[in-house]
């Protein structure tokens, strides 16, 4: 295990289920090690699953079956960063279409109530271009979208279309 893992309470035995969907859409993505818990607790009997351990993207987590006292929210998020449309197209979809919903500037929220950036490099690089107008008009073109479409910020970095 790593030296840092991040653990994520879901609703009683969503852990597995949400596992299970990330390592269906993400590259370098699994599910590994359940444990049972040892004792009843108020989210799980004893022998219920408690915990599952998975991997985003290479990246360690623990899913906690926790019980619904807590609730994700905004002020964490998961930044996918894509190469390309295609990519953009296929994670987002796959988030929102799997009982998610949109949100804006490329935020959407997969069915467990977690929060996902699906962002473009080509994004980063027009908001972050030297040339303030460019990153403006870019910046300025985001915030009209849900999904990011990268012709459209590309375009309006060049100052396309206006």
């Amino acid at each position: 295990m790593n030296k840092m893992t991040t653990c994520l309470w879901y609703d009683q035995r969503e852990a597995r289920k949400a596992a299970e969907f990330y390592a269906s859409v993400f590259p370098d993505s699994k599910v590994g090690e359940s444990h049972a818990s040892a004792a009843d607790n108020p989210s799980t009997k004893a022998g219920e699953e408690l915990t599952v351990e998975f991997t985003v993207l290479g990246q360690s987590f623990i899913g906690l079956n926790g019980g619904p006292a807590f609730k994700p929210n905004e002020s964490v998020s998961f930044m996918v960063l894509t190469d390309n449309q295609e990519d953009t197209d296929r994670y987002w979809n796959a988030i929102v279409g799997n009982g998610g919903e949109e949100s804006q500037c490329g935020w959407c929220k997969d069915r467990w109530g977690f929060s996902w950036q699906i962002t473009p490099r080509a994004l980063l690089a027009a908001t972050t271009d030297p040339d303030r107008a460019a990153a403006k008009r870019a910046m300025d073109a985001m915030m009209t979208m849900r999904k990011i479409d990268i012709a459209k910020i590309e375009a309006a970095r060049r100052g396309e279309g206006r």
